[in-house]
């Protein structure tokens, strides 16, 4: 997990990281590139006022977890969930 200082807009994030993007100190997005393979840049609101919105928690060895499970409804249209740094995916 990287973390940033802004949203980073177009650019493109390498597959398998994750962009935690913090300002002041508070969590604002994690961005990452979908895992399914189609290139959509996928940004998380981390926001709690507003809807939807997920939490992202690293464990002892700094491997990120997101709740809830995320669905990219724009090209390969895959649902999966991070845990512990690695992808699962739902079952369809």
């Amino acid at each position: 997990m990287r973390q940033v200082d802004r949203h980073p807009g177009k650019a493109e994030i390498p597959a398998g990281e994750l962009w935690l993007v913090v300002d002041s100190g508070v969590k604002k997005w994690a961005c990452l590139s979908c895992p399914g393979g189609c290139g959509v840049q996928i940004s998380l609101s981390l926001n709690p006022e507003h809807r939807p919105r997920w939490k992202v928690e690293q464990d002892f060895w700094r491997r990120p977890t997101i709740s809830p499970s995320i669905h990219q409804q724009k090209m390969c249209r895959c649902h999966f969930w991070i845990r512990k740094g690695q992808i699962e995916w739902c079952k369809i």
